[in-house]
């Protein structure tokens, strides 16, 4: 469980599509404060999460080999699938983007720009975004291997406190940057929003892929051992 989390945790905190808004949040005018509306709702999500799961399952994990178990390895299974056909989808749409920009067919946006309208947005607003750009098919696996997590051993309140915090590491990072050096922070955090605008298609396809095949390889054997 504990390698499934961190691997996991790790692709939730690398997923680009987050982190390009938060720029954008910070960048706003109170953005110190909209950011930290963002980051708490973004947590808030994964500690839900995790609270249902322990919930249904009463803090035991389910006996080996039994119809819970079984059921668990099965939605992993789904997810893992599910995570390596959205990462061809996502290549394909990419390479369809690119030949049609190639081919100058793109046409400008029109009305205001993405920064723009998040200086008229609210810490609510900001919230809602998070919520939105929480990306529920890595969280789903979270969700589904949280339910081996046994709440009698500290090891596993550790590992799940553990996950919570490598899962936002990347947005608390920008957050602390902003506040105790915000003029080196809105430059450096402007630039890597642009590279990420540029390779955040990549990337995308990259961790859905890996960890999709992490995840059907690692339910795969465990419901076939």
């Amino acid at each position: 469980m504990v390698l499934d989390l961190f691997l996991i945790g790790l692709a939730i905190a690398l997923y680009p599509l987050p982190g390009m808004a938060l720029v954008l949040v910070l960048s706003s005018p109170r953005g110190v404060y909209k950011g930290l509306a963002f980051i708490t709702a973004w947590l808030a999500c994964l500690v839900a999460v995790i609270a249902l799961v322990l919930l249904c399952t009463g803090g035991e994990p389910p006996a080996p080999r039994s119809p819970p178990s079984l059921a668990s390895l099965a939605a992993t299974l789904v997810i893992g699938l599910s995570l390596v056909v959205y990462s061809e989808h996502r290549r394909r749409r990419s390479r369809r983007v690119t030949a049609a920009s190639d081919d100058g067919e793109g046409t400008a946006g029109s009305g205001r720009s993405p920064a723009s309208r998040m200086d008229q947005a609210t810490g609510w607003s900001a919230a809602g975004l998070a919520v939105l750009l929480q990306p529920w098919g890595m969280v789903s696996a979270a969700a589904a291997t949280v339910v081996k997590a046994d709440a009698s051993h500290a090891q596993s309140f550790l590992a799940l406190l553990g996950f919570c915090v490598l899962a936002t590491s990347t947005l608390l990072a920008m957050e602390l940057y902003t506040v105790f050096a915000p003029e080196d922070a809105r430059r450096d955090l402007t630039r890597l929003r642009a590279w990420l605008s540029r390779h955040k298609d990549q990337a995308i396809v990259l961790l859905c892929l890996l960890l999709g095949l992490w995840l059907v390889g690692r339910s795969l054997y465990q419901l076939t051992g």
